[in-house]
């Protein structure tokens, strides 16, 4: 949490009109979804900034260039969100865990990026959360989806990736980018406030003719393997091991 107090601290003059424009927006369609996404890509920036993080994205060219594509990161924590925010090019939201849906600030930013929340003890509100997301792929808009359900406890481990979690991107026959995500762990579960560097990796998508015949575990097999394989490469090529130890 020190990194947290050092982009407080470096943004406490600015912060509050921030939030309040947050709050003012969210609430409002007066201001397109692009307006927004620049907007909070914009505050996402100067926040990794102040607390001293740098994002290294690569693969970008890889992103479809039609709007309504759903991307699969694997999940290290609270900063993997500000990671995608600083380098996705692209507006999209996300879906988060019930639980967290009405934290403060997170509730904030849930309203103004019309983020869905999702309760895995509630099956029939779970099915109307994956309708309405296939609806809204169809239209457009681009989705992140953490797959392994919960963040991994062993840094740059990939946990399971989970069926179910691709049922809106098949429902809406869409492009399904894998995303690696290397030391995204550190800015916020290090203890520390010294620089570092978080990789972001979009990896070459699966259209719906690659994986139309496929049943939605075994997509979800292949993307895991996907994005391990390309954080192993990379880890294995900077001499460090795979555990994610720095």
């Amino acid at each position: 949490m020190k990194r947290i107090a050092l982009m407080v601290m470096k943004l406490i003059w600015i912060a509050p009109f921030w939030f309040a424009r947050l709050c003012i927006w969210g609430k409002s369609d007066r201001h397109t979804e692009l307006e927004k996404y620049s907007f909070l890509k914009m505050v996402t920036t100067r926040v990794n900034q102040a607390g001293r993080v740098m994002i290294q994205a690569h693969g970008i060219e890889n992103l479809p260039e039609k709007m309504g594509y759903v991307m699969f990161p694997n999940h290290q924590g609270m900063f993997d969100v500000l990671a995608l925010l600083e380098c996705c090019p692209h507006p999209f939201t996300v879906v988060m865990k019930k639980e967290v849906a009405d934290v403060f600030l997170v509730k904030q930013i849930r309203q103004f990026l019309k983020a869905q929340s999702i309760d895995r003890e509630d099956v029939r509100g779970s099915v109307q959360v994956i309708r309405q997301m296939t609806k809204e792929v169809k239209e457009g808009r681009n989705y992140v989806i953490f797959a392994e359900g919960t963040r991994s406890k062993h840094q740059n481990r990939v946990q399971s990736f989970k069926g179910g979690s691709f049922k809106s991107a098949v429902n809406a026959k869409s492009p399904v980018v894998p995303v690696a995500l290397i030391d995204s762990f550190k800015p916020f579960d290090t203890h520390s406030v010294e620089k570092t560097v978080v990789q972001v990796y979009f990896l070459p998508p699966l259209y719906y003719e690659d994986y139309k015949d496929m049943k939605s575990v075994e997509i979800a097999a292949l993307v895991q393997s996907r994005v391990s394989e390309k954080i192993n490469d990379i880890l294995l090529s900077q001499g460090r091991q795979i555990s994610g130890s720095a």
